[in-house]
Order: C-alpha cells, then sequence, then structure tokens
C-alpha cells in the first residue's frame, strides 16, 4: 500500500513472505463494518452505537453508505463519529460523486480526517441508484459521463487532499487556485477507495485508488447478478485491476464485501437450502441469471457459510487465490462474523 493507504496490522514473518497464486505477497487482514441510521426513532443514536460496538468486536473500519432515502447523512455522521469512537477507522462505502462538488467535499473530507486523528478511508463513486437522483432533480448521466465526473473528481481529490493548490481544467469541472485546507492528519493524504464490478470501473480504480473494491456486476436495479458471485469472476477481476494497475498493483489494497454469514455445523445442507431459496426467488438482493452448484456457493468470496474455523479456512483461500485482503460486512452480518476476526488478525 502507498503511504496513502491506511495503516494495516504487521503480518507474520511467514504471511510476509508468502504469496498469492497472482505473484503478490499477501497482505494481513483488514476487516470492516458497515451502518446505516435510519429515519426511525433512534435511528441516529442506534447507528453510533453500532459504530462503537464494531470497534469493540475489532473491526479495523466503520464505513456509511450513501444514499438520499431512509438514512442519517454520512458527512454529519462521520463528524459524529471522530468523537464517539477512538480506534477504529472511519469510512464512507461509498459517497455518490454527482451529489457533492469535489472542492466542498474535499473540505468536509479534511476536515474529519482532523477531527478523528488521521483516521479516514475516503471511498467515492459515480452514484448507480436512479430513483434517488430523478427525485432529487439531480441529473442522471450516462454511464460513461458519471465515470468521466469521477474520474476528473478523484484527480481534484488527490490534490486537494494533500492540501495543496488544485488548478484543473476539466470536461466536468473547472478549479482555479484552490488549496486544500485544513490539511488533513495523514499524509501524504487519506486513502482513497473506489471499485466496482465492470471493466471500465476497475481500470477507473486501478488509475487512483489505494483501496480498490471487487463487486459483482449488478443489474440496473442494484440487485447483484448471482453468476458475478463465483471465485472465478472474482479472479478475472483482480486480474484485470493487475494488469490495469500495473507496477501500482503491489501497493493497492483489494477489499470485498460478504453479503451473507452463516454460522453452522453443516456448510452443505447450508448451500443447499440456499440455493433452494434463490430458486425460489426469495433473495432480494440476487438476479438468478445462472445454475450455480453447492460448491460454487461455498467457494464463492461473498458468502461465508460454517463454523467459525470453517469460515476463517475459507477466507484464508480466497486470500490466497485473489490477493484480496480486506473484508467488509453489512449491517446485519456484523455480530456473526466478530467470532471469525480472532481467528485471522495476524494471518
Amino acid at each position: 500500500m502507498t503511504e496513502a493507504a491506511a495503516p494495516a496490522p504487521t503480518a507474520s514473518r511467514e504471511a510476509d513472505a508468502a504469496l498469492t497464486a497472482l505473484g503478490t505477497p499477501l497482505r494481513p487482514f483488514r476487516f470492516a463494518a458497515s451502518g446505516e441510521g435510519n429515519k426511525q426513532e433512534g435511528g441516529a443514536r442506534k447507528f453510533i452505537q453500532t459504530a462503537q460496538t464494531a470497534e469493540e468486536y475489532g473491526y479495523d473500519t466503520f464505513v456509511v453508505p450513501d444514499h438520499l432515502g431512509d438514512q442519517i447523512g454520512p458527512i454529519a455522521a462521520l463528524g459524529a463519529l471522530t468523537q464517539a469512537t477512538e480506534r477504529i477507522r472511519l469510512g464512507t462505502s461509498v459517497l455518490a460523486n454527482p451529489f457533492r462538488h469535489p472542492v466542498v467535499l474535499a473540505k468536509d473530507l479534511a476536515t474529519i480526517d482532523v477531527l478523528s486523528k488521521g483516521r479516514l478511508e475516503v471511498g467515492l463513486g459515480a452514484g448507480w441508484k436512479q430513483d434517488e437522483f430523478e427525485g432529487a432533480g439531480i441529473a442522471y448521466d450516462s454511464p460513461g459521463v458519471r465515470l468521466e465526473k469521477l474520474d476528473e473528481a478523484l484527480t481534484i481529490l488527490d490534490v486537494l487532499l494533500r492540501g495543496q493548490e488544485c488548478n484543473f481544467d476539466g470536461k466536468h469541472y473547472q478549479v482555479h487556485g484552490i488549496k486544500g485546507t485544513p490539511r488533513p492528519r495523514q499524509g501524504p493524504r487519506p486513502p482513497i477507495c473506489t471499485g466496482g464490478g465492470g471493466p471500465k470501473m476497475l481500470r477507473l480504480a486501478a488509475k487512483h485508488a489505494d483501496i480498490i473494491s471487487v463487486v459483482p456486476v449488478t443489474t440496473k436495479e442494484g440487485k447483484g447478478k448471482l453468476s458475478g458471485i463465483t471465485l472465478e469472476k472474482a479472479i478475472e477481476k483482480v486480474e484485470l485491476i493487475k494488469e490495469a494497475a500495473g507496477d501500482r498493483f503491489a501497493e493497492i489494497e483489494l477489499n470485498w464485501a460478504i453479503t451473507a454469514v452463516v454460522i453452522t455445523d453443516d456448510r452443505e445442507k447450508t448451500a443447499e437450502m440456499a440455493l433452494s431459496a434463490l430458486d425460489r426467488g426469495l433473495s432480494p438482493l440476487l438476479e438468478v441469471d445462472v445454475k450455480l452448484s453447492v460448491e460454487d456457493i461455498l467457494d464463492s468470496p461473498y458468502v461465508a457459510i460454517g463454523s467459525f474455523e470453517e469460515i476463517a479456512d475459507h477466507i484464508r483461500r480466497v486470500r490466497q487465490l485473489t490477493s484480496m485482503s480486506y473484508v467488509g460486512v453489512f449491517p446485519t452480518q456484523m455480530d456473526a462474523f466478530a467470532g471469525v476476526i480472532p481467528l485471522l488478525r495476524d494471518a
């Protein structure tokens, strides 16, 4: 990881010497939990409590989503978390770039990094939830234009988050003589995370990011395609990132989010039940576009089924084959996955 990347635990001598299947050194694991706060009674307070619980469990990072629906605002929430937590790193997963001008965003993010004493990770994406854009009257551009804007915004943020003066004339943003203030606590700047499932997004991430999220391909409605959750697809995406990043690949930390954590003493039976539920259309998050086997489900990086020890072994294997080492879980999975963290710490 570059100087800008988040500090990670020191690897053991054996892990440090080991190589992944892609020929890169193994990174120590890091773990991220995500939170959400909605408009229901106690939503904001519960959000703070969730972050504090994640810190107690030993998660390395707590990340906040960015939607215009029934949830709290991510920038204000991060500001509160700088004072409500002590150790855990704070991030966004991920901010929708079209919602904020990069110059304004840079000032907010730099302030959060100062207030948190250097614990910020900046997650930024192109934005995808069309109904939110339309409801807010924000232009929902074509995918190509959203990627162009993200490319320019990441370039601007890179300069301003170093505390430097930005002069930039792009197709979508023009910035003249603006200096990044306050100067962030981290140097040379807080780490930047972006990612996705498609080749164009992954190549853009390989150009800019310190942390890249490897995401299954999604539909226009935001559902993950079942065909995209296999280990083979994840390996293909990592190989694409490696090719696009070139010599910079060794400096990039790869992240993925486990969408289902099931603690059980019968992995195969549980996987069979999961496939049956998918066949009956019971998953609101996945579009079934292929027929997968029990082995496909159990091998998937995005699914964790078994005892704590079996899940830990599975995640070690995913890291060995893909070089992905930064594990994220959703709010509903945070408690269940907490028992796996000690088994992987410093592994």
